[in-house]
């Protein structure tokens, strides 16, 4: 009766890693529920540094206030998973995966400089220009119809800027106001009657192109001139080709470690190889619940990780292997065996998830993307070998699968 109970439940545990492996791959490849990241992916990558006159300290409100415009200006593309950070005290790094116009981001990406509402004169024979109003001064800018249905830009400034704005529209009837970008002029609407805190640009617009002016108008201005110190496009070939030879190593590498445990240790390596399953499911599974984006140096930690589950799995069964040596019973050794192997697994792990957590907090990027990964297999790895691995042991030996010591790769009694 105990061995018919322990083998329904050994298949019912065998079902359930079988259903949750197969869901939770079903999420990944049929729908994208990991992000790739840039390297894996394509895309664009861009490293932005303050440009300032000597003397001129970047404040870390100064970078955390730029970041979160172009956070702003990024998201509205509807780009996937981009990855905005800051780099020392003066650099913002930007990764977007997975783009499909690469230029478009580039251009507007690099477009970073300070957005400014002019006024121009002629003196000397030399246009002058003077600022009235930046970027920072304006509260809103959107889209909006007319009653004929036409696309006009509406804005909307602060106080401030509202004043400032009435007293030089009033006094300039007629005139062009100069809407700079990097200085360089991305409209010159005319000045058609006073306006104040509310303003409108109108034109010829195409949707299109009153969403675009809206876009860098809502999103320019920045605390700080930024200057592209490095750009880059990874082409979507480049990435495939970087994701195909990882998986084609990660595949080869598994399939060995998994004819390994059956070679050498039998029907406790059928185990292990179903505990291999388990914790590859485990992890990938938190990986989507985090909504982690897997990177190169990413999956060179999940491979890591196999290693590192395998190793679990191996101190385990030398240790039973060595308490049936001494005399016990395969069950008994079972038993004993994981209760001393398991603390020299979970000192092994905890320090190397201090080393991860470190990775994580002092890196960035890549190496972010590695410490994460690692940290999640260190973590499936525990569960798997304080679990999972026990619980089909037990039910292995409990249901008769696993009689003799030859089923688990000979044991030779220990010499006297």
């Amino acid at each position: 009766m105990r061995s018919s109970k322990s083998i329904i439940a050994l298949i019912l545990l065998i079902v359930i890693i079988g259903g949750a492996g197969a869901y939770v791959y079903y999420e990944i490849f049929n729908k994208d529920a990991l992000a790739l990241g840039l390297d894996l992916e394509g895309g664009v990558y861009v490293l932005l540094e303050a440009d300032v006159a000597d003397g001129v300290t970047v404040t870390k409100d100064d970078l955390e206030k730029a970041k979160a415009i172009i956070q702003n200006r990024v998201d509205q593309l509807g780009t996937k998973e981009p990855e905005i950070t800051i780099e020392g005290g003066n650099r913002i790094r930007i990764a977007i995966p997975g783009v499909q116009d690469q230029e478009q981001v580039l251009d507007l990406v690099g477009k970073t400089a300070l957005l400014e509402f002019k006024s121009a004169k002629v003196v000397d024979g030399q246009v002058e220009y003077t600022q009235i109003v930046s970027g920072k001064d304006l509260k809103e800018a959107v889209v909006k119809f007319d009653q004929y249905g036409k696309p006009y830009v509406a804005l909307t400034f602060n106080d401030e800027a509202g004043a400032k704005m009435k007293e030089f529209t009033g006094k300039n009837v007629g005139e062009l106001l100069y809407i700079t970008l990097d200085d360089v002029a991305i409209s010159t609407p005319r000045i058609e009657q006073e306006v104040g805190k509310d303003a409108s640009i109108s034109g010829s617009f195409t949707d299109e192109q009153a969403g675009k002016l809206a876009l860098l108008l809502r999103s320019g201005s920045l605390p700080i001139p930024l200057v592209a110190r490095e750009t880059r496009a990874i082409g979507p070939k480049l990435g495939q080709d970087s994701l195909s030879t990882s998986m084609k190593a990660g595949i080869i590498g598994a399939i060995l470690v998994l004819c390994f445990m059956i070679f050498f240790y039998r029907a406790f390596g059928l185990v292990a190889d179903i505990a291999l399953a388990s914790y590859m499911t485990i992890v990938m599974a938190g990986l989507i619940v985090t909504n982690s984006t897997i990177t190169l140096p990413g999956l060179a930690g999940l491979i890591l990780g196999i290693g590192m589950a395998v190793d679990a799995n191996i101190i385990i069964f030398e240790r039973v292997k060595d308490e049936i040596r001494n005399g016990h019973s395969i069950r008994s050794g079972i038993e004993t065996g994981f209760s001393r192997a398991i603390v020299t697994i979970l000192d092994s792990n905890i320090t190397t998830l201090i080393a991860a957590a470190v990775l994580y907090w002092f890196g960035s990027g890549p190496i972010r993307g590695f410490a994460v990964t690692l940290t999640m297999s260190i973590l499936g790895s525990m569960i798997t070998a304080v679990f999972i691995t026990r619980w089909l042991l037990r039910l292995s030996v409990n249901s008769g699968l696993i009689k003799t010591k030859k089923a688990i790769g000979g044991v030779k009694e220990a010499v006297k």
